[in-house]
């Protein structure tokens, strides 16, 4: 059954559609718990799923190439340096424990499942890629050890049906955990609400303020500039297997120095229109939640991701309480694991932790620098070990 609506232009209006809803929506109790950005993937969930739009469109490419590095500029316009050495510690602590615990427990359950499936070694060296740096980790790790197709679609499939409820989770455990007494006993190290809000001259997120067209403009035009620039040098300078890693890390650096020019400074609005951006981009998550692929992809793989996910995070978890790490940080670099830095970004964003999000934005681009080599790494190890 094809989808109601499937030309472009009727899904970039229905994208615009979701996101002016889901901050429509934030007038209620219920919505406004589970943040803008949760709420516009479970509407983008429920019109898939309807058939209301297709699960998959070549616009949600277009959408996703300009929409995530665009949004990473316009957020890190804000950026204070100084706020970021303050901030050093904890988040280097909590990146290093999500990286060392995703590598370990890809060991420890690739040895186990690795001779139970077709190339599982290289399927756990695809998993370390996955879960340190994205999908696109994944098929570089792939492309690197040679695994067949079979392969590579049997692995994206076990993450998909793993990685995308885990990350949904994710978007909604800052309001979870704000109102928990219980986990706030056994975890009381947090951020205050004036360290989230970053400087405490910030007005709430999408609230009524003044803006000027000249403002959105500048933030527009600066945006783009550094898009077009760091993606021809990442052509230049990276290899095909780093470059979409090498690209961010080059969109982020120009950002941070153009965000230290007092000039820049002074434009307003930055957090609230990447916001805006990043939602448009979030809308294609939630349309490519296919429900039925729940129960589809094969079964050994799948429970060896699951156990590579629930090993690594309970690790994680395990390792940041016993370093005393302030629990936004670590829902942060699970999340920047998981996903990517800009997704980071965006949890951060979406539970109003202005002050995190570049913090965010950062762990989940150096978590994906380092993935592939990791999970070339153990995929290599596990072979030497198994004798395979």
């Amino acid at each position: 059954m094809e989808a109601i609506f499937n030309t472009p232009d009727f899904l970039l209006l229905i994208m615009f559609l979701t996101v002016a809803l889901g901050f429509w929506l934030q007038r209620y109790k219920m919505f406004k718990s589970l943040g803008p950005a949760l709420t516009v993937i479970v509407i983008g969930i429920v019109l898939s799923n309807l058939k209301i739009v297709p699960v998959n469109h070549d616009v949600y490419g277009i959408i996703s190439g300009y929409c995530v590095p665009l949004s990473i500029c316009i957020c890190l316009l804000s950026l204070d340096l100084k706020e970021m050495r303050k901030l050093s510690k904890e988040p280097i602590i909590a990146l290093f424990s999500a990286v060392f615990s995703v590598c370990l427990m890809a060991f420890l359950f690739g040895l186990v499942f690795a001779t139970k499936i077709d190339e599982g070694w290289k399927v756990a060296g695809m998993f370390v890629g996955t879960y340190t740096g994205g999908s696109s980790n994944l098929t570089a790790i792939a492309v690197g050890l040679d695994a067949a197709r079979e392969t590579i679609a049997a692995a994206n499939a076990a993450d998909y049906v793993i990685g995308i409820p885990t990350l949904i989770f994710m978007f909604a455990s800052p309001a979870i955990l704000k109102h928990s007494k219980f986990f706030n006993k056994i975890w009381p190290y947090h951020h205050t609400e004036e360290e989230l809000l970053g400087d405490g001259d910030h007005t709430e997120l999408m609230a009524a303020k003044e803006w000027s067209i000249q403002d959105i403009a500048w933030m527009l035009a600066i945006g783009f500039t550094i898009v077009a620039i760091a993606t021809k040098l990442a052509g230049v300078l990276f290899g095909e297997g780093f470059r979409s890693a090498g690209r961010i890390i080059l969109i982020t650096t120009m950002s941070i120095i153009v965000a230290q020019l007092p000039q820049i400074k002074k434009l307003r609005g930055n957090f609230d229109l990447g916001l805006y951006v990043a939602l448009l981009f979030l809308t294609t998550i939630g349309f490519a939640v296919d429900l039925k692929q729940f129960f589809g992809s094969t079964l050994h793989i799948t429970i060896f991701c699951f156990c590579v996910v629930i090993g690594c995070t309970i690790l994680h978890l395990v390792i940041t309480r016993l370093f005393k790490v302030k629990y936004e940080y670590v829902i942060l670099s699970i999340v920047g694991a998981i996903s990517d830095g800009p997704t980071a970004a965006l949890v951060a964003s979406g539970a109003q932790w202005k002050g995190l999000i570049n913090i965010g934005l950062l762990m989940g681009v150096l978590a994906g620098a380092c993935g592939n080599y990791a999970g070339i790494s153990v995929a290599y190890l596990i072979k030497g070990v198994l004798g395979l």
